[in-house]
C-alpha cells in the first residue's frame, strides 16, 4: 500500500522546452495560412522528444491525436487541423 507519493511527471517538467519547440516548428516551417501533414508530423516528432510516457510516446508516427490551430496576427484563426 501506498500511503504517500511524491511523483516528477515528465510532461510537466518538459512542458515549457515543448511549448517552446512547437513555437519553433511552426516559425520554420508553416508557410502561409494552411497547417500541411509535413508540419503535423514535425510537431508529433517534437512532442514525442520530450514526453517520454508510453502512451504518447509509442503511437505510430503520424498517429498521435492533435489538434493544431493557426492563428494569424488578428487573433483570427486562419487554420485548424484535427488529427485522431
Amino acid at each position: 500500500m501506498i500511503r504517500k507519493v511524491n511523483l516528477i511527471i515528465a510532461t510537466g517538467q518538459n512542458n515549457l522546452a515543448m511549448n517552446r519547440t512547437m513555437a519553433q516548428i511552426a516559425r520554420h516551417f508553416v508557410k502561409g495560412a494552411q497547417i500541411t501533414e509535413g508540419v503535423l508530423n514535425r510537431l508529433d516528432a517534437g512532442i514525442r522528444a520530450f514526453d517520454p510516457c508510453l502512451s504518447c510516446s509509442t503511437h505510430a508516427v503520424g498517429m498521435m491525436p492533435l489538434h493544431v490551430q493557426l492563428i494569424g496576427p488578428d487573433g483570427g484563426v486562419r487554420d485548424e487541423v484535427w488529427r485522431n
